[in-house]
């Protein structure tokens, strides 16, 4: 699986993003019922993150329009605070690595909460989607993976987004320096063109089912799909021939710094993300950060911005599961001309939203 950090070796392939989830809970349980620990069960996850629409996945999601309408959903999650700088508490706002410890700690504290011995694992994505390419914080990982390893909770680094190139490496948890236990990851491993998913585990979450009578009853209709998997293996092969990672490592700087420029648009509250993902968070007020109201949003986003932008020539998303953002996702082989376009065209459309508000 090109280059999975630690000792992840174990791939189980599912159909999409949202099995891959499903597939790390069911794991996580039925490891910790394996090996003595049976009341271990319960997930902790991010607030606004999307971690995919199945009922075990949808329960780890915290976004609450998408929850709603299916409830009751699998008991045994909990949310914590998400890392957006931009949205930081007044006590450690300005001070990243302040922020840092005290977006961790929040997680520790959930564990306690809920009691260790009840809690399997926490679900991260390396930078968040939903809420607009929140990275993380500096130290943030390092101190995640003290606290999962103090209370004996699995470390699942959700990297259906990430993984694969947009953020400049296979597996972005290489990027922060944290080993996971588990990565869930998707649509990257063909680039989009054939649907894959795929869990991948430690030797030692496979280790109770080595021996004996255990089986991990994991099957999806097609997942590991044979033409899928053929595709998977050819653009893992493009990856390398081209040096893509490479690519987007290097252009990264210049594509924050182009859109960086936008911070003159008074309607332009942060930019914010990494690799090839990055997210322009909209607000009507720079100086207090004042955000939009839901009728406004309504108006704003789905009214005008995502047409104009598509009208105009920019594939992006504009979103408001949050605060809202206008996310950036270029192909892995663009470039300075790129970002140039994707500047010009953004700076046109926000320019005149702003004049309509």
């Amino acid at each position: 699986m090109h280059h999975a950090p630690g000792d992840l070796n174990r791939v189980f392939f599912t159909t999409g993003g949202g099995e891959a989830v499903e597939s790390a809970w069911k794991l996580a349980k039925q490891y910790f019922k394996l090996t003595g620990k049976p009341t271990k069960h319960k997930v902790i996850s991010r607030q606004v993150a999307y971690h995919g629409t199945p009922h075990g996945a949808l329960s780890i999601t915290g976004v609450p329009d998408y929850r709603v309408p299916f409830e009751p959903l699998v008991p045994g999650t909990a949310k914590v605070p998400n890392t957006n700088a931009y949205r930081a508490p007044e006590h450690v706002a300005g001070d990243l690595e302040a922020f840092g410890r005290w977006a961790a700690d929040q997680v520790e504290q959930a564990i306690l909460a809920e009691g260790a011995d009840s809690v399997a694992a926490v679900f991260v994505e390396p930078v968040q989607n939903a809420g607009g390419c929140l990275p993380p914080p500096p130290g943030y990982f390092e101190r995640l993976r003290q606290i999962c390893d103090r209370h004996d909770v699995l470390l699942v680094s959700d990297e259906v987004i990430c993984a694969f190139g947009r953020i400049g490496a296979t597996f972005a948890c290489d990027s922060y320096g944290y080993v996971p236990d588990i990565i869930t990851c998707a649509k990257g491993m063909t680039s989009g063109y054939s649907p894959i998913g795929a869990m991948i585990t430690s030797d030692r979450l496979f280790e109770p089912f080595r021996s004996g009578t255990a089986t991990f009853l994991h099957g999806y209709t097609f997942g590991g799909h044979p033409v899928s998997a053929a595709v998977a293996l050819a653009n893992l092969d493009i990856f390398e021939r081209e040096g893509l990672n490479e690519h987007v490592r290097v252009q990264s700087p210049v594509f924050r710094a182009t859109l960086e420029k936008l911070l003159d648009l008074p309607i332009v509250g942060d930019v914010r993300g990494e690799g090839f993902f990055f997210g322009v968070e909209l607000v009507k007020d720079k100086v207090t950060k004042e955000t939009f109201d839901a009728q406004e949003c309504e108006r704003l986003l789905r009214g005008f911005l995502s047409k104009a932008l598509f009208d105009a020539g920019l594939y992006c998303r504009a979103d408001d599961r949050g605060d809202p953002v206008v996310q950036l996702a270029p192909p892995l082989v663009a470039g300075p001309a790129e970002f140039d376009e994707i500047e010009r065209i953004l700076r046109e459309v926000l320019t005149e939203a702003w004049a309509k508000l």
